[in-house]
């Protein structure tokens, strides 16, 4: 009978409140590491001494691993993706950039007498992108400030571009910048012509790319 009765209980109230005991929260913040150390102190002792509770704090406590392992894999995951996206990015950013907009020059230590053409110089070519606007031409040693006029030409003779513009001295330099726009330049070699007004070409050749 005593039986009986003790199973309808145990049908009726499954999981009981062991008196003295922490409840399954409280357990499982100590478990899981959510409760402060103040509020942990309390029960150290009771856990050491009851067993049911040390039973059920153990299968607690191996859930919380096995969740901590969890979720230091998807962490680990997490940021190999972003190490990949990052390079990534980087790859895309780099790769489409457009070349700038401005090509500097520098002349300084090539000599070529006026009127020779390139082929007579041996030298070899400058280099330009195509998406070049804007010319800074570092003038060779020796060079007059004062205006001058460029022009791109074809290994022909025929003038594709032309501009001018005024070279002054900075920074023991004499800089021309001048217009010409080479967007509209097929790729190849050209020949690069320089001259104060009332002189000769000086030629350069150069490499559109």
């Amino acid at each position: 009978m005593l039986d009986l009765l003790t199973r309808g209980l145990s049908r009726e109230f499954p999981n009981p409140q062991r008196v003295g005991c922490p409840d399954s929260a409280v357990l499982r913040g100590i478990a899981f590491r959510k409760l402060r150390l103040a509020e942990v102190d309390q029960w150290l002792e009771h856990l050491s001494s009851c067993s049911p509770c040390y039973q059920e704090f153990t299968e607690l406590r191996k859930q919380a691993a096995s969740q901590r392992r969890r979720m230091q894999a998807w962490i680990a995951v997490a940021a190999v993706l972003i190490f990949a996206v990052a390079g990534w990015l980087w790859v895309r950013i780099h790769h489409s950039v457009p070349p700038p907009e401005t090509a500097v020059l520098d002349l300084r230590e090539l000599s070529v007498a006026r009127g020779q053409t390139p082929s007579q110089t041996n030298q070899h070519p400058l280099e330009i992108s195509r998406f070049a606007k804007h010319l800074i031409l570092e003038l060779p040693i020796g060079s007059k400030e004062g205006i001058y006029d460029v022009a791109l030409v074809s290994e022909s003779g025929n003038q594709i571009q032309s501009a001018s513009g005024t070279a002054q001295l900075q920074n023991r330099v004499v800089t021309l910048r001048a217009d010409i726009d080479v967007s509209t330049v097929r790729p190849g070699l050209y020949v690069l012509a320089l001259r104060q007004p009332g002189l000769e070409w000086t030629r350069y050749p150069i490499r559109v790319f």
